[in-house]
């Protein structure tokens, strides 16, 4: 009856894995059903955490960074956190300059700042006007005005 422990175990460090996606724990679940398989085969309770322990180490060690890998190759490259809103416009809800200011991004209200290029050319940004978020540093959105933003990108003509 103590495989049932081992199997629960692991289910719960299942739905774990489901919330974080690190493969961590669906190595540990794999090691807890090692210790479920040696408890139903009637194994004592220190040769089930042996099992436990070496099985989970197994898989930690040599599975998880071979299908961390293949999840990486396999999956497209997506920008989370704070690394998606780079690139973001955002609207200044307060002066912003380069000690600080208000800006509403995606939906919330952050701390920002001035990128240093951005600083000293024109000035602090006024309340509603439009800045794209080029990094964040903490909880603070490091801005340029957007239409500065803009200008950087505009191809250069040739010729003449």
């Amino acid at each position: 009856m103590v495989w049932l422990f081992w199997i629960g175990g692991s289910l719960v460090l299942a739905v774990i894995e489901i919330l974080t996606a690190d493969l961590t724990f669906l190595m540990i679940a794999g090691g807890a059903l090692g210790g479920g398989v040696a408890a139903a085969l009637g194994a004592s309770l220190p040769v089930q955490f042996i099992v436990f322990a070496v099985v989970s180490t197994l898989l930690l060690l040599a599975v998880r960074p071979w299908a961390r890998r293949r999840m990486a190759s396999t999956a497209p490259q997506m920008r989370t956190n704070a690394e998606a809103l780079v690139g973001r416009s955002a609207t200044a809800i307060t002066v912003v300059d380069d000690q600080g200011g208000r800006v509403r991004l995606s939906g919330g209200e952050w701390s920002a700042r001035l990128a240093p290029a951005a600083a000293g050319q024109g000035g602090p940004v006024e309340p509603g006007a439009a800045v794209t978020v080029t990094q964040i540093d903490g909880a603070v959105a490091v801005v340029v005005p957007a239409a500065l933003e803009q200008a950087s990108q505009e191809p250069v003509p040739h010729g003449r």
